[in-house]
């Protein structure tokens, strides 16, 4: 989490990339992308950041901090059995998600994001790519705003 910052940064970059590659997604069509998309989603936001697909990606949010890594899955927040040395009470040898998580998301330029309640996990979303359907989303949200791609 300590280069959050950095990562912020390349993490808004991606999405305008994938924003702008929406005529193409269309094109080809978000149900058919999806599965090639999700595969490298995986890989690419496994290795960087322990991600367990749940589909609803909110790591700009928490520091970069996956928090489905949390061993009770809480989204907002930690459970409030954080160890004094910042370990997890359901696993001791590790650092609390939510600690890291804090740290991480101090380091970003929106702090505050961190105090945004998030919705619960939708589990029909696990191992569908959150990058296509926050593009899709977002795609969406300009054509009704009368925005151009």
């Amino acid at each position: 989490m300590r280069h959050a910052r950095s990562l912020e940064w390349i993490y808004a970059r991606f999405a305008e990339i994938l924003l702008l590659l929406h005529p193409f997604w269309n094109a080809v069509g978000y149900s058919r992308a999806e599965m090639p998309m999700a595969f490298i989603e995986k890989n690419v936001k496994g290795f960087m950041f322990d991600c367990r697909m749940c589909g609803q990606c909110i790591l700009s949010s928490t520091g970069m901090s996956c928090p489905m890594n949390c061993p009770k899955q809480l989204r907002n927040g930690p459970c409030g059995g954080v160890r004094a040395n910042g370990n997890c009470e359901v696993e001791p040898d590790m650092p609390c998600v939510w600690v890291k998580a804090w740290q991480g998301t101090q380091l970003m330029r929106d702090s505050a994001a961190i105090l945004s309640v998030q919705k619960p996990v939708d589990h029909t979303l696990r191992g569908r790519s959150a990058w296509l359907r926050v593009t899709q989303i977002a795609a969406a949200q300009n054509d009704d705003n009368g925005s151009m791609l």
